[in-house]
This record gives C-alpha cells, sequence and structure tokens, in this order.
C-alpha cells in the first residue's frame, strides 16, 4: 500500500487480480466444488495467476520498472516468493491465505499480553479458559456473549 502513490495503475492491477481470485475462490467454495479434483488447478484462478506472474516478469524484461523502487522491490518480493504464494493452486480445497491462523494467533498474543495483569495463576487459568471459549465461538459463528450467558444460566442441569 506504501507505493499505490507512485504506481496507481500498476497497484491497480495487482489488487484487481487478486481481488478476482479471491471472488473466483469464494464462489468455488460457495457452489462447494473446492474439494473436487483439479478444481483449483485449472481455469480461472490458475490463468489470473499465471497472468499476474507473467506481467510482473514483463515489467523487468520490458525495462518498465525499476528493480530497486518501490514497485520493483515489491515484485521481487512477490516473484521470489511465487512457489509458495502459489501452493493453493495445486491442492484442491487449499485456502488461498493463511488468515485464520493468524486471527487465531492474534487472539492468543492478546491474552498472553492481557495475562501479565493477572493477580494469580488462577485468575490466569480463568482468562485462558474464557479466551478458548469466546474463540471457539467466533469460529462457530456463535454469538460468544449469547452462549456465555446460557452456560451460566443453566449451570446446575
Amino acid at each position: 500500500m506504501e507505493i499505490v502513490e507512485n504506481f496507481p495503475e500498476e497497484c491497480r492491477y495487482v489488487l484487481e487480480t487478486l481481488r478476482s481470485v479471491y471472488r473466483n475462490d469464494a464462489s468455488t467454495r460457495e457452489q462447494n466444488l473446492s474439494q473436487k479434483p483439479g478444481c483449483n488447478s485449472s481455469g480461472t484462478q490458475q490463468k489470473l495467476m499465471m497472468d499476474l506472474h507473467d506481467w510482473m516478469e514483463a515489467q523487468f524484461a520490458e525495462h518498465k520498472t525499476e528493480p530497486n523502487s518501490g514497485l520493483g522491490k515489491a515484485i521481487s518480493y512477490l516473484l521470489n516468493h511465487w512457489e509458495k504464494l502459489s501452493l493453493f493452486l495445486k491442492q484442491p480445497g487449499a485456502p488461498i491465505d493463511n488468515n485464520i491462523a493468524e486471527r487465531a494467533l492474534k487472539k492468543a498474543i492478546l491474552n498472553r499480553k492481557n495475562a501479565l495483569f493477572y493477580r494469580t495463576a488462577n485468575g490466569a487459568l480463568v482468562g485462558d479458559l474464557f479466551m478458548s471459549l469466546i474463540h471457539t465461538c467466533e469460529l462457530n459463528e456463535v454469538n460468544a456473549f449469547d452462549y456465555l450467558t446460557e452456560l451460566l444460566r443453566h449451570a446446575e442441569s
């Protein structure tokens, strides 16, 4: 995002291509096609990603972008990590990114930071328990407040 101001057209192309890849992935998942063999590795996503790769290589080959510019460094990063960034094309059902795992780690890190202020080990244990319950509710698309309220309401049952 730091280079958008200096390279608006190039950034727009990359972002719109990636948006198309994510939209195609969402559509595939909605139609329950993502688990079918070859679904991710053929068709739209494969073409979009290859077009993006070719475009990035052409930026350097045709001397449209200086390798040491902000855009050049961003393109170099993507090209250097291309194999790992495009693994989702090879495995049906594989997620495009690891956002779910990163969100889970953020919650654990936030809880660790908050744990510095627990007065006792038991208080920390209770905090960990609530973090786990709340995160599980979020993953299952359940309202955590309602769930915890119902647990209290039916504690004796």
